[in-house]
């Protein structure tokens, strides 16, 4: 039985607050919490120990670190993560994994220790206004930013948070508590389980997508976002199959559709497949379901130009005020994601369709480009198919920002979201040091299922600290790739483009990955040849802890298409010709 149910009968004893808002986040069906704890919210803590058996808090080592658990937890989970921070330098150190539950639209609600109110408004020790730090909007952090002020409200404002946070589009909401506020003493009641209302596309829209199709010759869709189901990814498939479309999963959202599926034709995102792009731009008919179409997903505004897009625009998102925002669609349709593969799968397909061949090479296009030349000593191709081989089917890869994620993307194949929800997490803002939080987070979120983590050197050491959560919390089935070339690897790529030979910054100096893994208990090694590497991840996923395998790769090595030496001569050439 629920706390809501319970109190319907007889009203809750009085408690503290900090007692009352752990009790109410039982009744979301929140399970675990991330966070740093502060001494601004210590009644939270002890509410946290009261319901012990029920709940769990997880101290995380870095609110950064914390907040991007919370992060990957509404991502796995498709309900909002919860992480706790104390005032002032917490919630600055927890604003990254916001911004990147914002820009990836993923369900979050961050709590933040306050002053107490009589010290309000004087610049008390680590005080912040939290509604002007996150302040809502299009561009901002937060879909909503509240401070409680009455003990009593408490449950409204938990309840509301949650329905925020999943309403139409998806995204985090902050909530400040001061600390006189969680000390003071309550019996008011938690509120029911939040469920977020679905849309559903106007019939008269549905029939107007069914119409531009049949007119169509070159269709192409692209799909992703946050609020998928397994059964409307599972009817999305089922309305590919019958209209025979070609599919593109948007940036960072590769597991949307399976890539083993005969129409897959890539992922539409940074390092794009050559052959892919120039299908989109020769399409007369783009269909995107649930993707925001930003900049990495259409190539800088320019494979899908803004405003006026080149081809027919066909656009279903959740989020109304999405709708329109960049791209003039020729039709917009409003719906929730939990429902827009069944509302598609509504549309009767034609026994033909002019377009199979074009599907089909769109899939062969997709094949050609796993193919890659043998590149030694350390081919990261043949690391990702292996990983890939060995580990899993419901395996959870998880990765950062860098230029290492390139060979993640290319080559690994991700089952589609009916298969084993969420196998992907991964930042659509380009957040630096996402992937090992993320990766503990699912970890000890899912033990039942195998992790691996792929990382560069610079993005690794921004969050690493975060391989003592996974040892003290009990990880076992999670893997870290550390992909070592001792330099900020994009940033150099841009720099050998634009000031070709003038290295600035972007050099770095690295530890003994595998001995600083071993530190933390994790079992670890170093591979620096293509034939070692399939040994030392068989060992590390067997282990029955975390495992770090640090790769050494050639510097010049800088993405899965081309080499810096490759990228300096091209430059200097541009130059040369420019004058």
């Amino acid at each position: 039985m629920s706390l809501a149910s319970e109190t319907m009968n007889e009203p809750p004893n009085p408690r503290l607050a900090g007692h009352l808002l752990v009790e109410a986040l039982i009744e979301q069906g929140v399970q675990t919490c991330f966070g740093v704890p502060g001494e601004s919210y210590l009644a939270v803590l002890d509410g946290f120990h009261e319901h012990r058996e029920r709940i769990r808090f997880v101290a995380c080592r870095h609110e950064g670190g914390a907040a991007f658990m919370a992060e990957a937890q509404g991502k796995l989970l498709g309900r909002p993560g919860v992480c706790f921070v104390t005032r002032g330098p917490g919630a600055t150190n927890a604003s990254i994994g916001l911004h990147t539950a914002f820009q990836d639209s993923t369900p979050l609600v961050l709590f933040v220790g306050q002053v107490a109110g009589e010290q309000r408004d004087r610049e008390a020790f680590q005080e912040i206004d939290y509604r002007q730090m996150f302040g809502p909007g299009t561009l901002g952090l937060a879909k909503w930013v509240a401070e409680v002020q009455d003990a009593g409200r408490l449950p409204e404002y938990v309840a509301r948070a949650f329905h925020t946070a999943l309403q139409g589009r998806p995204g985090p909401v902050v909530i400040a508590l001061p600390e006189d506020m969680l000390t003071a003493s309550t019996a008011a009641a938690v509120l029911p389980r939040v469920r977020p209302a679905q849309a559903w596309p106007a019939p008269g829209a549905l029939r107007e997508l069914r119409t531009r199709l049949l007119a169509a010759k070159r269709p192409f869709m692209i799909v992703g976002g946050s609020g998928w189901t397994a059964e409307s990814a599972a009817a999305l498939q089922r309305f590919a199959e019958d209209w025979q479309l070609p599919v593109g999963c948007g940036f960072r959202f590769q597991d949307t559709f399976d890539n083993r599926h005969p129409q897959y034709a890539g992922d539409v995102g940074i390092g794009i497949n050559p052959a892919l792009a120039r299908r989109i731009r020769d399409a007369d008919l783009l269909l995107a379901v649930g993707v925001r179409l930003g900049e990495m997903t259409t190539g800088g505004y320019t494979l899908i130009e803004a405003p006026r897009p080149a081809q027919t625009l066909v656009h279903l998102h959740a989020g109304a005020e999405e709708l329109g925002r960049v791209y003039s669609a020729d039709l917009m349709l409003q719906c929730s994601l939990a429902s827009a593969g069944q509302a598609l799968q509504t549309l009767a397909a034609p026994p033909e369709l002019p377009w199979t061949a074009w599907t089909a090479a769109a899939h062969e296009d997709y094949e050609r480009n796993q193919e890659a030349p043998e590149v030694e000593p350390l081919d990261l191709a043949v690391v990702m198919k292996t990983i890939q081989r060995l580990a899993p089917p419901d395996t959870v890869y998880t990765n950062g920002a860098g230029n290492f994620s390139g060979w993640l993307h290319r080559y690994v194949r991700y089952p589609g979201l009916q298969h084993h929800g969420r196998t992907q997490l991964a930042p659509t803002a380009g957040a630096m040091g996402y992937g090992l939080p993320a990766a503990v987070a699912a970890s000890l979120l899912m033990p039942q299922r195998a992790v691996v983590h792929v990382a560069g050197d610079g993005d690794f050491l921004m969050t690493s600290q975060e391989l003592a959560t996974a040892t003290a919390y009990g990880a076992t089935r999670l893997v870290s790739v550390v992909v070592d070339n001792g330099s900020y690897g994009t940033i150099r790529m841009h720099q050998e483009r634009e000031y070709p030979g003038r290295v600035s910054g972007s050099e770095l100096c690295n530890p003994d990955f595998a001995a600083l893994a071993r530190a933390y208990g994790w079992q670890a090694e170093r591979v620096a040849r293509t034939a070692d590497f399939q040994g030392a991840f068989e060992r590390a996923l067997a282990t029955g802890r975390p495992g770090l395998i640090h790769l050494k790769l050639d510097p010049d090595v800088v993405t899965s298409r081309t080499t810096l030496r490759e990228i300096r001569e091209a430059a200097r050439r541009r130059m040369s010709a420019s004058g």
